[in-house]
């Protein structure tokens, strides 16, 4: 029997700020608390979250995504990815506040799943996701301008990644497109092919190429890359004419960071180790990986794999330590892929001291960091994600 051992990574310096409780005032929205933050030096903390969580009850329900931290998770009534979240969130109509320990787009979901007398908190409102921002609803408006002005609109069906915000989501739903998941993403676009010829992919590049790709037997010259800060997109009329598929210039800035040499130098130190990616890395990866899936697929593929097998995984690293401890009593030896990669950024942002504050004021009785949908957008989000819920 083997003992957990430390993953051999080395944090950048940006893993450093963003692991800390420091903020990038050019890429993140500065939110302080209306109050007082416990420091994270505080000894009480564990057992001031658990105080305010049994004196709330049922009254609260807490999500945490995989990404979050151990001492986060250690909270959650729930684990999952993002979708799961949300829906778990809506199968508990009697939980009066949903604290969701996860990032922006994902409390924007589960308000829009969930019931107008159910409060969604998020502990820190600087807690967003660098992919879903990098699609604004205004950039994709003039982009469906482009289409429009190209003469292909009418052909094209967009189909959104979750990992969106509410204002993409609710663009999707107006113009007759769904919702995807990592894990769905191939019947997503069999369905959106059925509707059209071509499909407006947002806002993740890699996930579509992927499934377009690898899952579909698409060829890379099908697919475009549209860039939202270049005049027309980059693209000229004729090559989306052409296109099948039209990918947003959006990218995971963890998983995106993964190599082709990550995985060569992981394949040299460790022979015959899986390599297990997921579907938001970039095409090279993926191809050069043994298996692709998302974040559930791989909690389950390491669940069958058998003892004292190897595995190097490109996904987030505090779910990836979380796995090499749960599995080191099964001889299963589990290696981050990369020794550079930083920790997802604003996932951290999720803290104890967070945690703990967002807990104590709501057992207060005071509402804090409710993250609301206006009823416009709403209606056309949900009605994307229904369309997801429909696929077969």
């Amino acid at each position: 029997m083997t003992t957990a051992q430390p993953l051999d990574v080395q944090p950048t310096p940006l893993a450093l700020l963003l692991l800390g409780r420091e903020a990038d005032p050019r890429s993140e929205r500065g939110v302080e608390c209306p109050g007082d933050l416990p420091s994270p030096s505080d000894p009480d903390l564990v057992a001031r979250a658990r105080a305010a969580k049994e004196k709330l009850g049922d009254r609260v329900f807490v999500l945490g995504h995989h990404y979050q931290r151990d001492e986060v998770i250690q909270f959650a009534d729930v684990t999952g990815d993002s979708f799961k979240l949300a829906r778990d969130a809506a199968a508990r109509p009697e939980a009066e506040y949903i604290v969701f320990c996860g990032v922006h787009f994902m409390a924007e979901s589960a308000d829009i799943l969930t019931t107008d007398a159910q409060a969604v908190v998020l502990p820190d409102l600087a807690a967003g996701c660098s992919m879903a921002d990098m699609a604004t609803a205004e950039q994709v408006a003039e982009c469906w301008d482009v289409l429009t002005e190209a003469g292909v609109a009418d052909q094209v069906v967009p189909v959104s990644y979750m990992n969106s915000s509410a204002d993409i989501k609710a663009f999707t739903g107006k113009h007759g497109g769904t919702i995807c998941t990592s894990s769905n993403a191939k019947r997503a676009l069999e369905w959106a092919f059925e509707q059209g010829e071509k499909i407006l992919f947002l806002p993740d590049q890699h996930l579509g190429r992927n499934t377009a790709v690898r899952d579909m037997g698409m060829s890379l010259d099908d697919c475009v890359l549209y860039n939202p800060h270049k005049p027309n997109g980059g693209l000229t009329a004729e090559q989306l004419r052409n296109a099948k598929m039209i990918l947003w210039r959006g990218h995971c800035s963890v998983h995106g960071r993964f190599s082709v040499e990550s995985v060569e130098d992981v394949r040299a130190r460790m022979p015959g180790v899986n390599v297990l990616v997921h579907p938001e890395c970039k095409h090279e990866v993926v191809a050069a990986a043994d298996y692709v899936g998302s974040t559930e697929y791989i909690i389950k593929a390491l669940e069958a794999a058998p003892r004292g097998s190897k595995w190097a995984i490109g996904t987030e690293l505090n779910l990836v330590r979380r796995l090499a401890n749960r599995f080191a009593s099964e001889d299963k030896e589990i290696v981050f892929l990369d020794k550079t990669v930083c920790f997802c950024s604003t996932m951290n942002r999720i803290d104890l001291p967070h945690l703990v504050w967002t807990l104590q004021s709501l057992a207060d009785g005071k509402l804090v960091n409710r993250i609301e949908v206006d009823p416009e957008t709403e209606k056309y989000a949900k009605l994307a994600l229904e369309r997801m819920l429909a696929l077969p």
